[in-house]
């Protein structure tokens, strides 16, 4: 796993940090805020590129990493007293596949029709997967709260 975390992967984990810094101060989002968006965006990145190089499955490596990123919004939202989407959207956003419906529609401009297809599935299985590991997580902490509530 140590192999997996050379300059590279900290290089990309420190652009998803300055990207989703940019993101945020752009959404208005002031404060230590700020800062811990950024880490979000950091941690779903990495996060992601260790799940990748451990399972080698695209939608299990995304579907991992969103659920450990919604879990620490959850944590981060009740801490800032803030609604968790704030730290949800800001975290995901390096997951989201934007490279492949645009290489989906540059393959379908060109008249590629089948890789075009083929790219457009993978994206809207990508996305798909995003989904469901923020409506999974979501789920558990509701739950995960009406069960304290009771006791």
């Amino acid at each position: 796993m140590l192999e997996v975390m050379d300059k590279l992967w900290w290089m990309q984990v420190s652009y998803g940090f300055i990207a989703i810094l940019g993101f945020s101060i752009r959404s208005n989002i002031k404060g230590w805020k700020l800062l811990f968006t950024s880490i979000g965006g950091a941690l779903s990145w990495g996060l992601y590129l260790l799940f990748l190089a451990w399972s080698s499955s695209l939608l299990l490596s995304v579907f991992l990493a969103t659920l450990a990123v919604c879990l620490y919004s959850e944590f981060m939202g009740r801490a800032f007293k803030v609604p968790v989407a704030v730290f949800v959207i800001c975290s995901i956003i390096p997951l989201v596949p934007g490279s492949g419906l645009y290489y989906s529609m540059i393959a379908y401009i060109d008249g590629r029709t089948l890789e075009a297809m083929r790219k457009m599935g993978e994206t809207m299985m990508i996305a798909g997967t995003i989904s469901v590991a923020i409506a999974v997580m979501s789920s558990v902490a509701n739950i995960f709260r009406k069960m304290l509530r009771m006791f």
